[in-house]
């Protein structure tokens, strides 16, 4: 009997998720044939002229993880957090081998699952790699743990430089 139940749990889970994994896989958020490299380095180029750090997205166009993690990030209000404080580089994975070199430069063992991040600050520096899979079940995740982790790790604003005044030119 209780073989059984696991058995119908299983066809169940298999039947609610069917629908939800075809959904997709109908829509391509990754570009299988991207030159990463030359992304992640337009990403820099891109963020020292606007201040913004960069989200590495490392995942696969098949997980539906990672459509839940990009959902996520199209919703308002975190929508408006990404493209206010960050270049997003969304990098392929493919079956986990693609871009695993990439992966590994970042210290994000892909691995333990995808989506993974890596935040780059606006010269290309890694600040932050999730090493523990954090977002590798984000179809689970509440929508607040993704827009804390945004919030968390935007730039640091920048900080206002004093004025200086010539001598005899201070303000009366």
């Amino acid at each position: 009997m209780q073989m059984r139940r696991k058995i119908l749990t299983v066809a169940v889970v298999f039947l609610v998720l069917s629908p939800v994994v075809a959904a997709a896989a109908s829509r391509p958020i990754y570009d299988a044939n991207a030159n990463i490299k030359q992304e992640i380095s337009d990403a820099v180029v891109m963020a020292l002229q606007t201040g913004k750090n960069i989200a590495l997205i490392f995942g696969a166009n098949w997980c539906s993880d990672c459509h839940a993690l990009d959902a996520a990030m199209r919703t308002p209000p975190l929508a408006g957090v990404i493209s206010k404080n960050y270049v997003v580089v969304k990098i392929d994975v493919g079956r986990f081998d693609k871009n695993l070199d990439v992966a590994e430069k970042y210290g994000v063992p892909i691995s333990l699952g995808i989506p993974a991040i890596a935040v780059l600050d606006t010269h290309g520096k890694l600040l932050y790699a999730q090493r523990k899979g954090q977002f590798e079940a984000a179809g689970r995740l509440p929508y607040r743990d993704f827009q804390a982790f945004f919030e968390k790790w935007k730039p640091r604003a920048l900080r206002r430089r004093p004025s200086y005044h010539r001598l005899g030119q201070g303000t009366t």
